[in-house]
This record gives C-alpha cells, sequence and structure tokens, in this order.
C-alpha cells in the first residue's frame, strides 16, 4: 500500500479523536470526487473509499497522511474503535511555488 510505504519514507500523519458517521463523510468526499472528475483530476481510490464508507454504515475514525515530499496527502478512515482499515484514498496536493 502507497500510504504504508509513504509512512516508512518519513511521512507526517494525524488520527482524528472523535468518529463520526460514515455516511457524512461519503456524502462530503462523493461531492468532491464529481468536482474533481469535472476539473479532469481522477484521486487514487476516492470512488472506492466512498463506496466502502457508505457500505460500512458505522461510525468511523479518519486521519491524513502528508507524504515527506509534500506531494501526496493521504486520507484513511478506520473503524470506531480503530481496530480495521474501512477505506483509503491518495489525492495530489497542490503545492503553490513562491515567485522568489
Amino acid at each position: 500500500m502507497a500510504a504504508l510505504a509513504a509512512l516508512r519514507s518519513g511521512a507526517t500523519y494525524s488520527v482524528w479523536d472523535t468518529a463520526h458517521p460514515a455516511q457524512q463523510h461519503a456524502g462530503v468526499f462523493a461531492g468532491r470526487l464529481r468536482r474533481m472528475q469535472l476539473r479532469g483530476v481522477e484521486p487514487l481510490g476516492l470512488d472506492r473509499m466512498v463506496r466502502l464508507l457508505r457500505e460500512h454504515g458505522q461510525p468511523v475514525r479518519g486521519g491524513m497522511i502528508d507524504s515527506a515530499d509534500q506531494k501526496w496527502t493521504y486520507l484513511f478512515y478506520f473503524t470506531e474503535d480503530g481496530s480495521a482499515l474501512v477505506g483509503c484514498a491518495r489525492l495530489q496536493r497542490w503545492v503553490q511555488q513562491s515567485p522568489l
């Protein structure tokens, strides 16, 4: 998994302390996915993550991994107790270059 490779390469990560309904996250990211696709961006695994969140139907805890090179962000969701991964997606980060 690319997220694990990123962690091994010095990525930073955070896991949120609270759980929220999986449907809430699925709805938000389904909308973001549609907007990204309209702009020609196809994030790796986001459509699958949305589907898995909808199927899970229980509260989830989320988090993010930012790659050491700052090119990628990985979104992930665990079961409420943190014992199993529900879904993960990789998004390319847009970093503006300084004009200096």
